[in-house]
């Protein structure tokens, strides 16, 4: 197995891995601890089926089923397909976001698999690290939103830039921690994404969407939270959905791109950091 970062602290590239054959416990096991490390895994030079991109998926725990399914229920639940041309109305992911985080059990990770990308070049997918986003808030900051929950709609994306019908009840929507602690490494990041978060609870709608705003600025605005995936057919890319957020760029106009997704649900939901040290 070789590494090769794509920042000091956010994504690495991963070689001599052949995902389409079964996996070991002992290389699991290293793809876990690169995870906890970087995040963000890019393995190029794949050849998947999707019943071993699911199988893959299925090491992480139970696949996720996308709350958009109901619109296309003829096909496999746990397969989203991720397709833009020319007639394409938008493109899903353009927009910094971390994935359903409506769902009560948002996604803990997700892996996209690219079979086609634009002639011309481009349709990167950028990363940015939530853990760099938290630290790099003023400990005044870090005070105010410690114990602050939000609100996370499925409605704002679907419904709102995606003009979907919603299922029967609705499209979920969920609280979680502005400030979440990771359930494997400990450490704090920042949940809220402007995909998803509609509003802080406890605060004014005024203070609430200048609040997020803010926190939404802060990550679309500070270069060094990122790293930059430039996809190739055949590669797929796992990434942390509990300290990532992602933004697909559409900038490949009027040329196509294609990817299946599947992400496995968090068998916990997040919880809030609390540290003695931020008070």
């Amino acid at each position: 197995m070789k590494i090769e970062s794509l920042t000091p602290h956010l994504g690495a590239k991963v070689w001599g891995i052949n995902l389409s054959e079964p996996m070991s416990d002992e290389t699991f096991s290293q793809i876990q601890a690169l995870m906890r490390d970087w995040s963000v895994l890019v393995f190029p030079d794949q050849d998947l089926t999707q019943e071993d991109h699911k199988r893959f998926g299925a090491r992480f725990g139970t696949l996720h089923t996308h709350p958009m399914h109901h619109i296309r229920a003829d096909i496999d639940p746990h397969i989203l397909k991720v397709k833009t041309t020319k007639d394409s109305a938008y493109t899903a992911g353009d927009g910094w976001h971390t994935d359903v985080t409506c769902d009560d059990h948002p996604p803990k990770v997700s892996l996209l698999y690219m079979k086609e990308v634009p002639e011309c070049g481009g349709g990167d997918t950028l990363y940015a690290d939530m853990y760099l986003a938290y630290e790099l808030l003023s400990e005044p900051m870090k005070l105010f939103l410690s114990g602050l929950e939000a609100i996370h709609d499925g409605g704002l994306p679907y419904v709102g830039a995606y003009k979907s019908t919603p299922p029967e009840g609705g499209y979920p929507v969920s609280t979680h921690p502005v400030v979440a602690m990771h359930p494997e490494t400990g450490r704090p990041v920042l949940y809220v994404n402007s995909g998803f978060t509609s509003r802080i609870k406890g605060l004014s709608a005024f203070e609430s969407r200048s609040v997020l705003d803010m926190l939404f600025r802060h990550i679309d605005s500070t270069p060094r939270l990122t790293a930059r995936v430039s996809w190739e057919p055949g590669m797929l890319t796992l990434w942390d959905n509990r300290c990532t957020q992602h933004h697909a760029v559409w900038d490949y106009y009027p040329h196509s791109r294609y990817g299946e997704r599947v992400s496995v649900i968090a068998e916990d939901r997040p919880t809030a950091y609390s540290d003695a040290s931020i008070h």
